[in-house]
């Protein structure tokens, strides 16, 4: 074992025990109910256009409204886990999404409806967050690959659920009953208050002042990217430059300095953001392909996409294991190679049939999960304890992000080639994506060779 993987969170004989599988299971359960109530309500907005009388702009504040809202608490309850009980977070976190997916089945107003998807937004964005954070300070590092597989391999099923779903629902019952899916995460606060340990409160203060610098800044780019606004870029790039400025000073900053000083930290999460952007612009192209050009339907385009999540969740277990016994090297060292070839199969194959891009995304899928799952557990042995919260946060937030940009400039990137077919576009883009990958590859040994330098001179 190394020096970077001694004395870790987890690993700290005073933590009370708790039961892993159990609650592993349960974090699984919920995280896939998650990301199908983030990726559900994309198929409904031409529904909940119709039946407000919308303008395609205004429906859209429902999707980008959500991710802001998403984004910024993951990363603000990461933060708050380093001096609030995780249970009384995580309470907290599922309550909001539950109660306003309740309310939001009797919305009868597009205001209305916002509302209750940015509070729904501020309590999904708790759980991922927090079950990364609980698994890091509370399953020893033998055990804790294979519980990050099984919450990385629940986003993926839940990334592949959620079209499926999506389209059955709207189709035959209507938007409204989307909420009812959710609605079910009430069912599981009694094991959340029951399985999460006992923590008492540490002392910590939070900083608004930072928070609200990054919520802006964060918010102000995003919004850029979806509208091109450029007073929405201006605001954004000063709240960003304060934020800089904040952290710098505060006495207890929102995000630690030393963290956009730790270069093996910033390598590694490098390696994990290329992998969201080849994904999450996949999942954006994907249903376009499927039904613009091979004329599925919403529910055939969700199956096509169904089976590497699928694959992903049955191998979970496996990638686990090879994680906990052989370490995270090889995995950071090699899987960016499969998603270069699957970025390389897509713009190859794209246009040859909706099979080929079954088969491609099968080893994206794969290959995504494997790279997460690394990162993840990679990411919590090399974390100071203290830094666990707010860096375990950033990095989901850099994340979220970076699935968001590549979603805005995927769609740019269609517009900017209205001459060409959509199958030579799409190809495009993908050559576009291997760039991204190849990026990732080199961030990946670069990684590896900055933290044997560490470990060689610790």
């Amino acid at each position: 074992m190394s020096v970077l993987q001694q004395a870790l969170p987890g690993d700290r004989p005073e933590r009370p025990a708790m039961r892993e599988g159990v609650v592993t299971l349960i974090l699984g359960l919920t995280v896939v109910l998650v990301i199908m109530n983030t990726m559900m309500f994309n198929l409904a907005l031409p529904d909940v256009a119709a039946d407000f009388r919308l303008s395609p702009s205004s429906t859209s504040w429902i999707v980008t409204g959500y991710s802001i809202v998403f984004a910024i608490s993951s990363i603000t309850y990461s933060r708050l886990s380093d001096f609030i009980p995780l249970r009384r977070l995580f309470l907290i976190g599922i309550l909001s999404l539950s109660l306003a997916a309740v309310a939001g089945y009797f919305s009868n107003s597009f205001l209305s409806l916002l509302l209750v998807r940015l509070v729904q937004a501020s309590g999904a964005g708790a759980i991922p967050a927090l079950s990364l954070v609980l698994i890091a300070r509370y399953v020893p590092i033998e055990r804790r690959g294979k519980a990050m597989a099984v919450i990385m391999s629940a986003a993926s099923l839940g990334l592949g659920l959620g079209p499926v779903a999506g389209g059955a629902i709207v189709e035959y019952l209507g938007w409204h009953f989307l909420f009812v899916v959710t609605a079910i995460t009430l069912l599981l606060v009694p094991f959340f208050a029951a399985l999460i340990p006992t923590e008492k409160p540490q002392q910590g203060s939070f900083d608004v002042l930072g928070a609200a610098f990054a919520a802006i800044g964060t918010t102000g780019l995003l919004l850029f990217l979806t509208s091109s606004s450029w007073i929405a870029l201006a605001a954004g790039a000063a709240s960003l430059a304060l934020f800089v400025v904040r952290i710098r000073t505060a006495a207890e900053p929102f995000v630690a300095p030393a963290l956009f000083r730790n270069r093996t930290y910033l390598l590694l999460g490098a390696v994990g953001i290329a992998g969201y952007l080849c994904s999450f612009a996949t999942l954006y192209l994907l249903p376009q392909i499927l039904v613009r050009h091979y004329e599925l339907s919403a529910i055939g385009a969700g199956l096509v996409i169904f089976p590497g999540s699928l694959l992903s969740m049955l191998l979970s277990r496996r990638v686990g294991g090879f994680i906990d016994l052989k370490g995270n090297d090889a995995i950071i060292r090699y899987v960016p190679f499969g998603l270069l070839l699957s970025v390389v199969l897509f713009a190859a194959f794209v246009g040859s049939g909706y099979v080929a891009i079954l088969l491609a995304y099968m080893v994206l899928s794969v290959g995504f999960t494997f790279l997460t799952s690394s990162i993840s557990n990679e990411m919590s042995r090399i974390l100071k304890p203290k830094q666990i919260g707010s860096g375990m946060g950033l990095f989901q937030l850099l994340q979220f992000f970076s699935g968001a940009f590549g979603v805005a400039l995927t769609a740019s990137a269609l517009g900017w080639q209205k001459a060409y077919t959509l199958p030579h576009a799409f190809s495009n883009i993908y050559w576009g994506l291997a760039v991204v990958a190849l990026a990732s590859i080199a961030c990946g040994l670069a990684y590896l060779r900055s933290r044997s330098r560490q470990t060689a001179t610790a």
